[in-house]
């Protein structure tokens, strides 16, 4: 079995965020698709199985299977677009989160996701300690965001020093006005295994939803501003559709010396 490993949101290798996508003819084991998402260490492992109405998507990170995942995703449509239909511009993935269709338009690859509710939430004592700056406003959606008065201050937060609070499931968001584009963010994950998600699509379904809104703009630029560091192109769509687009570069193809049971 052949595993891709593909850098999403960036156009250039060892930026982005890296996924591992795996193209199978049949489903392994849970067990054994959770043991090699823990042996490449990545934040995300796609296995991808073809079936009669397409293509069956899921997505594990080192600590358990997900719902929804942007970069994977956008590194899956690489894949499949590339290496296995090439002639065309367009896959539509069956998942969790319902069917993801992804289109190719020129680098770009746009994924179709659905949106969340977002409710504003009390800022507590415990979001202050666990990014040590006191968020202005938080927003409760699928993952937790939490808003802060300046770029510097989303910038100079480290993944180390990222405290876990107590809400269940939850990733950890950042975010603040950019000044080059519209928004900055950072994405830390520790109840999923990973301190930081270089570069989150899922949560900017929600980040860009919250922009969107606040800056009174559609569509918006963003940039999630880990140590790899990603852009990331949002524009709402109506019947509460968010497109999510960014560019990918393969890194490297690998054949799996076992065979997933």
């Amino acid at each position: 079995m052949k595993q891709y490993i593909v850098d999403a949101f960036t156009n250039k290798p060892f930026a982005g965020n890296p996924a591992a996508v795996c193209v199978m003819d049949k489903w392994p084991s849970e067990e054994s698709m959770m043991k090699l998402a823990m042996e490449n260490n990545l934040s995300e492992t796609a296995f991808i199985v073809k079936e009669e109405q397409g293509y069956h998507l899921r997505w594990f990170t080192p600590g358990t299977e997900v719902e929804l995942c942007g970069h994977a995703t956008l590194a899956s449509s690489f894949v499949i677009l590339n290496y296995y239909e090439p002639d065309s511009d367009i896959v539509r993935f069956q998942t969790l989160s319902g069917v993801l269709t992804v289109k190719r338009k020129g680098n770009l690859y746009e994924m179709d996701f659905p949106t969340f509710d977002l409710k504003e939430i009390p800022v507590t004592d415990a979001m202050e300690s666990a990014f040590g700056v006191r968020p202005v406003k938080a927003v409760l959606g699928l993952d937790l965001i939490c808003v802060f008065d300046s770029e510097e201050q989303v910038r100079k937060m480290e993944p180390d020093q990222i405290k876990l609070m107590q809400i269940e499931g939850r990733i950890q968001n950042a975010t603040a006005k950019g000044t080059d584009v519209d928004c900055i963010s950072r994405s830390f994950c520790p109840k999923l295994s990973i301190a930081e998600d270089p570069v989150c699509g899922a949560a900017h379904v929600q980040i860009a939803d919250y922009w969107i809104k606040e800056l009174h703009k559609n569509p918006i630029d963003a940039y999630q501003a880990s140590k790899r560091g990603g852009y990331l192109h949002c524009e709402k769509r109506e019947e509460g559709r968010m497109v999510i687009s960014g560019e990918a570069v393969l890194v490297a193809i690998s054949d799996l010396a076992v065979e997933l049971e």
